[in-house]
């Protein structure tokens, strides 16, 4: 019923940037907290950052000052805009959202993921 779909990630050099974008389609009323998560092979998925419906943000200390989480509630879009890129932040960057979702009878509230986009930072 609602889908994310992420886009923007590719190879980078040490220092440069990047911006990953998170589109959500499907039977959305509302698009609720939604968040950034990184993942690599052997490895838990972390938090990257995080944003309420009303813009309120938290980061990771290891992208603090370095990557900011936005979001554009007409459009159903989440983005993440990463600068001073790191090889440490090479990871499949993952879109996490909580939906309100909107059926033929009424409203229910979901957790979705999106398939993932892959970062790779690299000389």
């Amino acid at each position: 019923q609602v889908q994310l779909v992420e886009s923007g990630g590719g190879l980078v050099q040490p220092g440069g940037s990047l911006r990953l974008t998170c589109a959500a389609s499907g039977s959305i009323y509302s698009l609720n907290a939604m968040g950034w998560y990184r993942q690599v092979p052997g490895k838990e998925r972390d938090l990257v950052a995080t944003i309420t419906r009303g813009g309120v943000t938290n980061y990771a200390d290891s992208v603090q000052g370095r990557f900011t989480i936005s979001r554009d509630n007409a459009k159903n879009t989440l983005y993440l805009q990463m600068s001073s890129l790191k090889p440490e932040d090479t990871a499949v960057y993952y879109c996490d959202a909580g939906v309100t979702v909107r059926t033929g009878t009424g409203l229910y509230n979901a957790h979705y993921w999106g398939r993932g986009t892959q970062v790779t930072v690299s000389s």
